[in-house]
């Protein structure tokens, strides 16, 4: 009468199970040792007991070229199929890419007014109001720059009447000091200004008459142009 069929699990009784481990491990070394002469392969075997005690086979001169041997070709296949792995997670990212380029797509032209034949009223409605905040938005953008640029008009029309009221003045004061030269020089007095030396010569003052004349007209040329520059920019701001 044959065998029954030993059912797979812990052997509760300590000395079965110690007779079961020292038979099934000499069959186990046996069959490594038959497979390694038949097939000519290089088998390496290991087993520990439960207490830790060490059982090794190997067809080689030494287990440890054997681990070296699949050390090797393990690290080996993982290098092989590492570019794959790359391949395949560019791969991923280019549909993840791609899947976003196409919502937004479509978003756009949704915003253009294309494509809305499959929206429904609840769609319609949101993309309506998505329509309505951006405009709020570039209305806001716009009108705020627009009140820039005109703050920045007033600074620069507020420079320019400081420097025509800083022109003017310095232009009355030329006006005066002529005034004064030509009253002197048709009373035959030589005229002295306030801040020269008591030595200067009429040519000097005559020099210096002239230099002033042509300094006044010179200014006035200034005034026309900030005047004309102001009156074109409150023409372009009303």
């Amino acid at each position: 009468m044959g065998r029954g069929r030993v059912e797979l699990k812990r052997i509760e009784n300590k000395v079965n199970r110690q007779v079961t481990f020292a038979k099934r491990r000499n069959g186990l070394l046996k069959k490594a040792f038959e497979l390694s002469v038949l097939c000519d392969a290089e088998v390496a075997l290991i087993i520990f007991s439960n207490r830790g005690k060490l059982f090794e086979f190997s067809s080689s001169s030494s287990i440890e070229k054997t681990l070296e041997r699949y050390q090797r070709c393990s690290s080996g296949s993982l290098d092989m199929n590492q570019p794959q792995m790359e391949t395949q997670k560019s791969y991923h990212e280019y549909l993840k890419l791609k899947s976003k380029v196409e919502v937004l797509q479509r978003s756009q032209r949704n915003l253009l007014g294309e494509d809305l034949e499959h929206f429904g009223m609840k769609e319609l409605e949101q993309l309506e109001s998505q329509m309505d905040s951006s405009l709020k938005k570039v209305r806001s953008t716009k009108t705020q720059y627009m009140l820039d640029q005109i703050s920045a008009l007033q600074n620069k029309e507020d420079m320019l009447l400081e420097t025509n009221k800083s022109l003017r003045s310095k232009l009355e004061e030329i006006d005066a000091a002529l005034q004064l030269m030509w009253e002197a020089r048709e009373q035959n007095v030589p005229y002295r200004s306030p801040q020269c030396n008591s030595e200067l010569q009429i040519g000097e003052n005559r020099c210096k008459c002239w230099n002033l004349g042509r300094t006044r007209k010179w200014l006035r040329v200034r005034v026309d142009a900030l005047n004309f520059k102001l009156r074109s920019k409150l023409f372009r701001n009303s």
